[in-house]
């Protein structure tokens, strides 16, 4: 048996293989050491292997979900051992293979998948030779959707790219080291796996064509190599055919608002800044009634749109489950169908992954008995979105698909049982009336109870027994019960079989003839079951495509009936889609904070060409950076088609998304704040573009006042002539407030705020025009710095700015200086520090009396300006 499993061994690598051996699924040598502390079990030791002990440990197989699970968790994978010969016939060790390999990014186990989220496994290709464009190839496949993507981008953005798509494992080439921060698994395979001839005649292969130009991907070479090598990994965990992956399509960059990491972390699409699910922007507007929906959702926010043609499609689609006119706003229909719509669509299950374990054949019995059931429930879905599929073109595509496949609802209704067992094993999965021999063999089994009490009553009546029973237990079979001060008047053709304290158990010639047909009965039946089971998957199989095709359309109508649902609650309007770069906002909120607080402030917001830049100055707590996240919200949810927390928004076109907003650091990859601050702000000013939305969050606050306010000013300046991105510019240096009078494009606004007798109030409201002050010291006074520190805090501050000086903390100046003469001064400053560095340098302490020591002190305070 060890020879075996050795063998296996070597196949699975460094796999941990989970070996089946009757009810366990065992692991030996160092995967039992590393099984055994990662899911906490008890290592055993059993045999020997060159006289020493084999480390042993094992999970029961009918509780395997529950720790594949907390292996996945931790970025494991696992090769499944199964036995596939019949232990009554074998030999030798029952014959077993590795049925099916379990990564991190190919689950497709209901159990071991997250509801709400997509798992994709994704390859990297940057290939070594013959690459002067410097570009990377991706692929990613989500195994539970069918959903397989390809794209090439610079080999610098693979990094953003990977973000976007979160997979939850990369595969790469063994001889190479792709550079990307994303926490995921990672697997090596041969870097054979990714040449072009190679990678194109198994996709050609799996998809049984003669060229690959019917999916529009023939400018994607590096692609179609990560692709190749990804299909055949995925392939292989699974051990069979991905008949549900039909397609392969090209995912351009083009298509979307491209947004980096630092800018996904700052605006808290999916996960706060700490790592929390909620309140997120998804948190807020996922309303949707399956999961299927809820991951789309995730997909579309992850994912806005550049053109404005399906962004309006989806637009006028919400515009019409709310029962009114797009462009009127007028009534349409007397009774709104969201709520109905709603109610039909919380009856439906995960479809989706319903069809690819149909297609993978590992679906289970009440996956299958919820699908008849939804496939009941479509058509009273399909009439329900009857009356707002007239007003959009969208929902009546939709509508067409929600015709479940023909014959499929009658087939699931016919054999499977109304109430069936989780696993076929257990029996009672096959309806009854759906097979003449299995029915007849379940009679068997089951119609022994009559037989039992007719043999019991002969038995008594025979014996002259009365207290003879005729039972059955699981362990010992059927058998005759007799009270040991009665057991002197069995009969002869008693044979016993069980001696108890108090009673004997017998079996007769006629009871156990009944005993075998009854259990070979239930044997049969369960063989019987397994096998009409394994028919109706093959029969299901044609109707994958068209369940998927389905599954899409009831996702993306959830989707849309959620938005309309969360734009009914919550007044949201609909935005007005512009040919032109420009965000104009009446009245906008935050769309998470708005949820979070007793009453919210709005505020408007307008940029364009002739208004790019908006200089935000105002107190700390003051509002800024809730202000700048808002409108980058109301921007991203218009661009996905979306309504929107404003009283009124126009949004034009755009093509990235960039924040520098927050304050942190790289440690590890030994950049310190200030370093990932110009980073972020050099990726900015490399990247944007008159169609892109920037927004800047103090920066230049990281290094000296005069580093910081002339690193400021130059960046502004450069964002407004050069790149002249639509910019939301928050400073606390009030020199920058000036710039509008040299920069015709530019403007200040503030976020006002007063002084009560009980200190500052913050009013939230953006005004027109630089802020007066920075409140810095009343700040830290509500944020509980001693009264003494807040005193002397004041006496320096009223001090600093009578002698014109820069105030050191908040960068505020009482008489502010034009950059230039600033610049000058900043030299001069650092001119002097350099002096002061020679005469230290000079000094040797260990060698100077007191007096020298003095002397040399009053001479180096000269040298101070």
């Amino acid at each position: 048996m060890m020879q075996q499993y050795l063998r296996l061994k070597a196949e699975a690598g460094p796999l941990l293989l989970l070996y089946r051996m009757g009810d366990f699924y065992e692991m030996f040598y160092e995967d039992a050491e590393r099984g055994a502390r990662l899911l906490n079990l008890t290592l055993t030791r059993r045999g020997s292997s060159n006289g020493v002990p084999i480390p042993m440990a094992g999970v029961p197989f009918h509780a395997a979900e529950q720790y594949l699970a907390k292996l996945v968790a931790a970025g494991v994978s696992v090769a499944i051992c199964e036995q596939i010969g019949d232990p009554a016939t074998s030999k030798g060790p029952v014959e077993r293979k590795i049925v099916r390999i379990v990564t991190p990014g190919t689950l497709t186990d209901e159990a071991l998948l997250p509801a709400k989220a997509d798992r994709c496994v994704a390859a990297v290709f940057v290939p070594t030779k013959s690459n002067k464009s410097g570009r990377a190839g991706l692929a990613w496949l989500n195994l539970a959707s069918g959903e397989f993507k390809i794209s090439e981008c610079a080999a610098d953005a693979l990094d953003s790219e990977l973000h976007r798509i979160e997979p939850a494992e990369v595969i790469f080439a063994e001889d190479s080291q792709p550079s990307f921060t994303l926490s995921c698994a990672t697997t090596r395979v041969p870097s054979w796996h990714f040449e072009a001839e190679q990678a194109q005649a198994h996709l050609l292969k799996h998809f049984n064509t003669q060229s690959l130009s019917g999916y529009d991907i023939d400018d994607l070479p590096i692609a179609i190599c990560a692709a190749g090598a990804l299909l055949r990994y995925a392939g292989r965990t699974q051990t069979q055919t991905l008949s549900h992956i039909q397609s392969l399509s090209a995912d351009r960059a083009s298509q979307y608002v491209l947004m980096d990491p630092a800018t996904r972390r700052n605006l808290e699409l999916t996960r706060t800044i700490s790592g929390e699910e909620a309140p997120t922007l998804l948190s807020i507007v996922d309303g949707c009634c399956t999961p299927m929906g809820s991951r789309l959702l995730r997909r579309w926010i992850h994912h806005p749109l550049r053109d404005n043609a399906p962004v309006l499609a989806r637009q006028t689609a919400i515009a019409a489950l709310l029962g009114t006119n797009q462009k009127r706003g007028e009534l349409l229909h007397a009774v709104p169908v969201l709520q109905a719509l709603r109610t039909g669509l919380d009856r439906l299950p995960d479809l989706e992954r319903i069809a690819t374990r149909i297609a993978l054949l590992s679906v289970r019995p009440r996956e299958l008995a919820s699908l008849r059931d939804a496939l009941g429930a479509l058509p009273e879905l399909q009439k329900q979105l009857e009356t707002a599929s007239r007003q959009s073109e969208r929902l009546n595509a939709l509508a067409t698909y929600l015709c479940p496949p023909e014959g499929l609802h009658a087939l699931l209704a016919r054999a499977i049982a109304e109430e069936p067992s989780a696993q076929v094993r257990d029996g009672g999965v096959i309806a009854t009336g759906m097979d003449a021999e299995l029915d007849e063999l379940r009679s068997i089994s089951s119609d022994n109870g009559t037989y039992l009490l007719e043999l019991e009553a002969r038995e008594r009546a025979r014996t002259g027994i009365s207290t003879l029973r005729v039972e059955f237990n699981r362990v010992h079979g059927f058998f005759i019960e007799v009270s040991r001060a009665q057991s002197d008047k069995v009969p002869e053709d008693y044979r016993r079989r069980q001696t108890l304290k108090n009673a004997e158990r017998y079996i007769t010639p006629e009871l156990k003839i009944w005993e075998d047909k009854v259990l070979s009965a239930q044997d049969r039946s369960l063989a019987r079951e397994k096998w009409l089971f394994d028919q109706l998957l093959e029969q299901l199989l044609p109707s994958v495509n068209a369940l998927a095709g389905c599954a899409s359309a009831c996702a993306e109508l959830d989707t849309l009936v959620a938005l309309a649902h969360h734009a009914q609650l919550h007044e949201w309007v609909s935005p007005q889609l512009l040919e032109h770069a420009g965000i104009d906002i009446e009245s906008g909120r935050h769309p998470v904070v708005e949820r979070s607080i007793e009453r919210f402030t709005p505020n408007s917001c307008v940029l364009n060409a002739q208004r790019s830049l908006l200089v935000i100055t105002g107190p700390n707590m003051g509002g800024k950076s809730t202000y700048m996240r808002q409108v980058a919200l109301i921007a991203l949810l218009a661009r996905i088609g979306s309504f929107v927390p404003a009283r009124r928004a126009a949004i034009g076109p755009l093509d990235r998304i960039f924040t520098r907003i927050g304050a942190a650091d790289d440690l590890a990859g030994g950049r310190s704040t200030f370093m990932m601050e110009m980073t972020e702000a050099a990726a900015t000013l490399a990247s944007s573009t008159s169609q892109s939305l920037v927004l800047m969050d103090e920066i230049g606050r990281g290094t000296s006042t005069y580093d910081g306010l002339a690193l400021a000013w130059s960046i502004a300046q450069r964002l407004v002539t050069h790149n002249r991105a639509l910019t939301l510019f928050a400073t606390h240096y009030f020199e920058i407030t000036r710039m509008p009078a040299e920069q015709t494009n530019t403007a200040n606004v503030h976020l006002a705020a007063a002084e009560s007798p009980t200190g500052i109030v913050f009013l939230h409201e953006v005004k027109d025009g630089p802020a007066s002050r920075s409140y810095g010291i009343q700040v830290a006074q509500r944020a509980g710095v001693p009264a003494a520190v807040i005193r002397h805090a004041a006496r320096e501050l009223e001090r600093l700015e009578s002698q014109g000086a820069p105030t050191p903390q908040l960068g505020l100046f009482a008489q502010p200086n034009e950059p230039a003469a600033m610049l000058a001064e900043a030299a001069q400053d650092q001119a002097a520090q350099e002096l002061l560095r020679q005469a230290l340098a000079e000094l040797d302490p260990d060698t100077l009396s007191p007096r020298e020591a003095l002397d040399a002190l009053y001479q180096l305070k000269n040298l101070l300006p």
